[in-house]
């Protein structure tokens, strides 16, 4: 393949990425797919592969909603697809290494097919040292593309198809808010609607404020009208995303609306199920518990991330919480909602974190006693504060303290699940197992994973199952009774 040389539109600069100015964020609506991009890609077909959390698979459906707009059609064939998108995570180092990995195992496709398209979007792109990777190693890309200009594929496609150059635009500003961008969602049961893009919370670990931007929420008339969409549709259930999801509001400067206010106008509106995430506990106020609390389609899950129990090394974090806070939080929750179910994330081997402030963790498991919880051994990512400490717990300590964090929580989520043995929960039947297509799988509204058999046309249906047999991770059950989906939520 002759070798390419890179055309820059903007390259990814991470100084520019840490400031948070005061500019006025507009409100755009998506232009049309341009005259010339119209049925280009009739008769051929595009592969989206996604790495990490839900914000990045729903910028995936935004991509797939464009590229169908201009004829493509989808496939799950590398040899097939005409367009090849990765779609990146840039959270853990590991997520990094297997996206290289793609990369560089798609060169032989590439070598095989010069005509296809590659491009490489999502987080990773929005760092400097990866777009420089790609540029220097990886020829075979012929496209990268950041989070803030996702709208802009149409353009991108266009130059990559047409110029012999790799096409490179990554804002380091992330620009407006894009309403009325098409999407094809995964399935017809469960969606995804975003809220408000980027964090402004700085925890010393993470990257996200740097490739995502500075917080900016949808106006609430826009998100509304998508949720009554989906509602009209027969969704049965939405999640609510944002990096930073109960900041949301926090940047209107016109009115005051925040999360709490738009939760309690999704409850009622027709979806039986409204979930969100990720919140942070320093966001979480009074008043949104008290709108939680009202219930209806509002679930009693909430995912509620620690990240240590201990105060000092929270304060390294820039969390900006204590430990106290914490479980002052907590408990005000557990008292609105004395049934709620909460999950958590946790990092070990943080930078400094000697053996007593991991007992804190663990300590802070015993007393929450969360149903599930995402742990993580800490690894540095360039560019965050963090990944100037030193990293001073060897990582012989960090596996032995993520072992002993992982068998405490398993203990708990038994103890969880085994009581609710012999009792019947309502159920979303999502499919068929992936391990056996004689049982269905589905979810009850906590979110904890149900197995039970029953017949196909349960699929799409909120039933009743009855836990017999309570494990770990899962729960089996009997099916017991059919819902009719209209009585469930509000």
């Amino acid at each position: 393949m002759d070798e390419k040389m890179a055309r820059y539109f903007q390259p990814p600069d991470l100084k520019a990425a840490k400031k948070r100015g005061k500019e006025e964020i507009s409100v755009l609506q998506f232009d049309q797919i341009p005259q010339e991009m119209r049925g280009i890609g009739e008769g051929k077909r595009y592969m989206i592969k996604t790495y990490g959390c839900q914000m990045n698979v729903h910028d995936s459906e935004t991509m797939a909603g464009m590229l169908e707009l201009m004829g493509y059609t989808m496939t799950e064939s590398e040899e097939d697809a005409a367009v090849i998108l990765i779609n990146t995570c840039a959270i853990r180092e590991n997520a990094e290494d297997k996206v290289f990995g793609e990369i560089g195992r798609l060169k032989t496709l590439k070598t095989e097919k010069p005509e296809l398209i590659l491009g490489v979007c999502g987080c990773m792109s929005q760092e400097e040292s990866v777009v420089n990777r790609i540029l220097q190693k990886h020829q075979q890309v012929d496209l990268i593309f950041g989070t803030h200009n996702i709208h802009r594929l149409p353009h991108l496609l266009r130059e990559a198809l047409f110029s012999k150059e790799m096409v490179v635009e990554v804002w380091s500003k992330e620009g407006d808010i894009v309403e009325n961008l098409p999407k094809v969602r995964e399935d017809g049961l469960k969606a995804w609607v975003n809220i408000m893009y980027g964090c402004d919370k700085f925890c010393t670990y993470c990257i996200v404020p740097y490739t995502r931007g500075k917080e900016r929420s949808r106006r609430p008339v826009d998100v509304l009208a998508e949720i009554r969409e989906l509602a009209r549709k027969g969704y049965q259930e939405v999640t609510l995303l944002g990096q930073n999801v109960n900041a949301y509001g926090k940047d209107f400067t016109d009115h005051d609306y925040t999360f709490a206010d738009l939760m309690d106008d999704v409850r009622q509106i027709g979806i039986p199920r409204v979930r969100f995430t990720t919140s942070h506990p320093r966001d979480f106020d009074d008043h949104l518990i008290e709108v939680l609390a009202k219930r209806g389609n509002l679930v009693e899950h909430i995912h509620l991330p620690a990240q240590s129990g201990n105060s000092a090394i929270l304060k390294i974090m820039a969390r900006k919480y204590t430990r106290e806070h914490y479980l002052e939080l907590v408990r005000k929750i557990k008292k609105a909602i004395p049934d709620v179910v909460l999950t958590t994330d946790i990092i070990v081997g943080f930078p400094g974190e000697t053996e007593e402030q991991f007992e804190e963790t663990l300590s802070l498991m015993k007393e929450v006693e969360y149903d599930s919880a995402f742990t993580f051994i800490y690894s540095p990512r360039e560019g965050t504060p963090a990944a100037k400490m030193k990293d001073d717990v060897s990582m012989e300590v960090k596996k032995e303290r993520l072992h002993r964090l992982n068998q405490l929580q398993d203990e708990i989520s038994r103890k969880k699940n085994e009581a609710l043995r012999g009792r019947t929960v309502e159920v979303l039947v999502e499919g068929e197992s992936k391990k056996n297509p004689e049982i269905l799988s589905g979810r009850t509204r906590t979110n904890k994973l149900v197995n039970f058999r029953g017949p196909k046309h349960l699929i799409g249906q909120f039933v009743h199952v009855r836990i017999d047999e309570p494990l770990t991770w899962t729960l089996k059950g009997e099916w017991v009774d059919k819902v009719d989906s209209r009585q469930v939520g509000s």
